[in-house]
């Protein structure tokens, strides 16, 4: 499960990446457009040290970005390329945002719900000690059904490049393609990075007003 605080972060989660998500290759429109976050969930980190969301980000006139993040309290090793943005968070501290694609605990996170078939996890606020039930608004689930967990890349072994439909993530023997701007095409196109003959598995989800499932990542070991 997901623990949350009640805080005040500086800056905002939708104002990092108002300032992040323009500069990336799969960004189209008006640079200066507002964006805001419609739905999310999270994954958890076994260890307890890094926090991981999934934003579902709606760019004016209608498109949408798939924009997971991860949290962590120090900066991570060799993690420059995929660093969003710092925020001081008032309970928790400092906090280093980064692209998730490129962050080894979400690449096993993401991978072992995938082929576990595992959902999002359910979270929490934890108000003056006492954990209270925060609705998702967002709902995921990887499509797998035997539970494989995998270990933590090493930071060394994690690269990634965008080719226009999603970005692909490599990490020792694990492979994920990762859809960026949501739609029917580019979701369902996630199938075509399925070398043949390999087990693969996607995490599909849906989210508040849309009940059709949208295939979101793609994992799959070398």
């Amino acid at each position: 499960m997901a623990i949350l605080h009640p805080a005040q972060v500086t800056p905002s989660k939708i104002e990092l990446v108002q300032s992040w998500a323009p500069q990336q290759p799969f960004f189209k429109g008006d640079v200066a457009a507002e964006l805001s976050v419609i739905a999310s969930f999270r994954y958890d980190d076994p260890q307890g040290e890094v926090g991981i969301e999934t934003l579902i980000v709606r760019v004016p006139e209608g498109e949408l970005l798939h924009v997971p993040v991860t949290y962590r309290g120090a900066p991570l090793e060799g993690g420059e390329p995929w660093l969003i943005g710092t925020m001081e968070h008032s309970v928790l501290g400092s906090r280093w945002v980064y692209d998730a694609a490129g962050d080894p605990v979400y690449i096993a996170e993401i991978a072992s719900a995938a082929f576990s078939g595992a959902t999002e996890v359910d979270q929490f606020v934890n108000v003056d000690g006492v954990l209270v039930p925060k609705a998702s608004t967002a709902h995921a689930v990887g499509t797998g059904a035997v539970v494989r967990t995998f270990a933590v890349p090493s930071p060394g072994s994690v690269s990634t490049s965008f080719d226009g439909r999603a970005t692909v993530v490599e990490a020792g023997d694990l492979r994920l393609a990762i859809v960026r701007r949501i739609s029917e095409q580019t979701t369902e196109a996630l199938r075509g990075y399925r070398p043949e003959g390999a087990e693969a598995h996607s995490i599909i989800a849906t989210w508040d007003g849309q009940d059709r499932p949208f295939r979101l990542a793609e994992v799959w070991e070398r």
